[in-house]
């Protein structure tokens, strides 16, 4: 389903004096904000996967974070924190006037999301959390969990090249090739967003709060957890995940006990990005959940 869009208005928002872009398609005050995975990601392959619901009467608005894209990129490890990016969002959903928004976070953009709606839940009409996680120790576990069905001997030589730092090593490189093709994107070819915004990755703010790769988390954010807090949401909840998600469906129904009430859609053909590994069951979902809380 997805295409390629020429933006219908492109802005340049200043934050704490360094510039940022941000995408907008169509109008109306029915908003989805977009906040896309990394950190240190380009919005293409998120913005270009959910652009066309303009034509579904959604105004649908992206920007590069800060270190991605069209963005400036800092040479800066204070400014790689989720407090600043949650001041990020605000000033853009400021700046670009949007008033109220269906928040929708994928990945790293989830728990940005996550972090947004407890301080600012009044922003929020309503709150997607597509392949996300809202306690990072336990995705850690389940990492393990992920990383151990490749075999005891695989296992053994990933946790070696970790011990010596020796993360390029072809042999350890090739593990993290298959758990990708497993648990990120199962399609044989990975679309063009998608190559796209893994081409131009600013590994400064990944390495920083995140780590080295998908399978070990060594960053600022390893010890984040705010299930606690995502008890308090009042706003509509629904979250998305994949049956083969390096974000686990465990994952999920870990927030989804969390949360007061939230609906949950587990996409069994789906691994982290089921808007292209599985459109034409997604965004059905996606669409009838924004129809119902609209307004």
């Amino acid at each position: 389903m997805w295409r390629e869009i020429q933006a219908d208005q492109q802005f340049d928002v200043s934050v704490d004096g360094h510039n940022l872009v941000a995408y907008s398609y169509g109008e109306g005050d029915e908003v989805l904000l977009l906040l896309n995975g990394g950190p240190g990601l380009p919005c293409d392959y998120l913005r270009d996967a959910h652009s066309w619901l303009k034509d579904k009467g959604l105004r649908v608005v992206a920007f590069d974070q800060l270190g991605t894209g069209a963005s400036d990129r800092p040479d800066d490890r204070s400014l790689w924190n989720i407090s600043r990016y949650v001041a990020e969002v605000e000033t853009v959903r400021q700046a670009l006037d949007l008033g109220r928004v269906h928040m929708l976070g994928h990945s790293w953009g989830g728990w940005l999301a996550i972090e947004y709606a407890i301080h600012h839940p009044q922003a929020l009409k309503s709150l997607i959390l597509e392949n996300t996680v809202g306690d990072i120790p336990h995705l850690s576990s389940e990492l393990d969990r992920l990383r151990g069905a490749l075999g005891s001997e695989t296992v053994a030589m990933m946790q070696r090249f970790e011990a010596l730092g020796q993360l390029d090593h072809p042999q350890y490189q090739a593990a993290i090739t298959l758990l990708n093709y497993r648990h990120v994107c199962r399609l044989d070819e990975w679309p063009a967003p998608v190559q796209r915004s893994l081409g131009d990755w600013n590994m400064g703010p990944y390495c920083t709060m995140q780590g080295p790769n998908e399978f070990l988390y060594t960053g600022n954010l390893k010890d984040w957890n705010r299930l606690k807090e995502m008890g308090d949401f009042r706003m509509p909840v629904l979250i998305t995940t994949g049956q083969h998600d390096e974000l686990t469906p465990a994952c999920a129904m870990r927030m989804k006990l969390a949360l007061e009430e939230a609906e949950l859609q587990v996409f069994p053909n789906s691994s982290h990005m089921p808007f292209y590994e599985e459109p034409t069951a997604y965004f059905p979902v996606l669409l009838d959940f924004l129809q119902r809380n609209r307004g």
